[in-house]
């Protein structure tokens, strides 16, 4: 046999063969009909070199067309430094052996507790978890946390200023745990905080769900929000796109119980949607509700520094039926992602980062309204991302955007452009995207 990586040799086969006793392969399928055989050649290809298969590659690759991002609505095209991609594969942090056996885990064990560590920093929350695997799992996973928290209450109030995917994530959830999702209205792009009073004043309601940047990117003002969650035994859940925090008050600053949202914003490539990573943070009185795992740091007995897997509930693994949640682990190389994005970017790059993002959506904005083809859809403060109002026909605005090879935004009404800009898009990438506006 000339193929040096197949796993069985001659002898090996032969061997196997003996032990159930024929004497060739042909033998070991004689019970086939001949009919169902399949008798012609393979329509594979002729075996190509390593160079003839690249060249293949990347003759295909060419095909595709690649577009400027000015879409967002939960995926942002935000700069990955180049480090990260070897960083991840190195041998410490890249293992099949899962964090259980600490003695042999320790690189994997140490990166998720300096993920919990800066997740709790951009929060500004007591506790994180290990990471969850995207940011709407994450925010459902909130929500039967609060409903497990507050034991008599079934009700959950989330507003409609949230991201309908992820909403529409939440109510799956919900359904099969018999918890009932009640919607808070909108008034011109923000939650109705009377409407909110008034439902939370009614009772039976375990938690209320808000999302900061919004849907339409509108940063709300949730000042007193918590106080009014409180005063009525509801828990305040955030969910919080992760690289805005860097900027914005952080959900711990406004009183949130859980704080959740998606990591994909620091620095993990949009990838046609995903893997990603989602976030889970909690006042300290939650952490024993917190579903997946928990890193904790501790000394050996050496008196070595050394991390193990700490408050993990036995109802997790074992009594299922009795758990907050059924998520037991996850894939952690996301978080892995994260946590050396922070690392290389540190709090002033985060920072900057965030700056030329809502400075860029600013300049953006104003010049689409300058160009009178557009109004701004709601008169409320904005971060990165922004509604408009179109005076044309918004499909034949798009084609124009790829046509001149931008990907321009998401239609989120008849008449309504949604876009978002991130640190990587230029000024001049920006102009061009406004000179198509003033075209006819």
């Amino acid at each position: 046999m000339s193929y040096k990586f197949f796993p069985h040799t001659e002898e090996d086969i032969a061997q196997m063969l003996e032990r159930i006793g024929v004497t060739s392969l042909d033998d070991l399928f004689s019970e086939i009909p001949e009919s169902i055989r399949f008798q012609r050649d393979y329509d594979l290809p002729e075996a190509k070199s390593e160079l003839e298969i690249r060249q293949f590659f990347n003759e295909l690759g060419n095909k595709n067309k690649q577009l400027t991002c000015f879409t967002g609505a939960g995926v942002y095209d935000h700069y990955t430094p180049s480090a990260i991609s070897s960083l991840v594969g190195r041998s410490e942090f890249l293992t099949s052996y899962t964090p259980y056996q600490a003695e042999i885990s320790q690189g994997t064990l140490h990166y998720i507790f300096e993920f919990q560590s800066m997740m709790t920093a951009l929060t500004g929350m007591d506790i994180s978890n290990a990471s969850m695997y995207d940011g709407s799992t994450a925010t459902a996973e909130a929500v039967l946390m609060a409903n497990a928290a507050s034991k008599k209450a079934s009700k959950v109030l989330v507003s409609e200023t949230v991201d309908p995917k992820i909403l529409s994530v939440i109510k799956t959830y919900a359904h099969f745990q018999h918890i009932v999702i009640e919607m808070v209205s909108q008034k011109d792009g923000v939650t109705d905080k009377q409407q909110l009073e008034q439902k939370l004043s009614a009772g039976d309601v375990a938690g209320v769900l808000v999302q900061h940047p919004n849907y339409f990117g509108i940063v709300e003002d949730y000042e007193g929000v918590a106080d009014m969650c409180h005063a009525n035994k509801a828990l305040f859940i955030m969910n919080s796109n992760a690289a805005d925090l860097a900027i914005l008050k952080t959900p711990g600053e406004l009183g949130a119980d859980i704080a959740v949202g998606d990591g994909q914003s620091l620095g993990i490539p949009m990838s046609w949607g995903g893997p990603y990573v989602g976030y889970m943070c909690c006042t300290e009185k939650l952490m024993r509700k917190m579903p997946g795992r928990i890193v904790g740091k501790t000394v050996d007995e050496d008196g070595k520094r050394s991390f193990v897997l700490t408050l993990q509930a036995r109802e997790q693994h074992i009594r299922r039926q009795k758990a907050t949640s059924n998520i037991c682990s996850n894939q952690s190389l996301m978080a892995l992602w994260v946590t050396i994005y922070l690392s290389l970017m540190g709090k002033e790059g985060v920072k900057e980062a965030a700056q030329l993002s809502y400075d860029g959506a600013h300049y953006l904005c104003d010049e689409l309204i300058k160009t009178g083809h557009f109004t701004l859809t709601f008169e409320q403060p904005f971060f990165n991302e922004f509604c408009v109002n179109y005076d044309g026909d918004i499909h034949q605005l798009q084609q124009r955007f790829i046509d001149h090879g931008f990907f321009g935004g998401i239609q989120v009404s008849d008449n309504t452009l949604m876009l978002a800009v991130t640190e990587k898009r230029t000024k001049s990438e920006i102009d061009q995207l406004i000179e198509l506006c003033h075209e006819s």
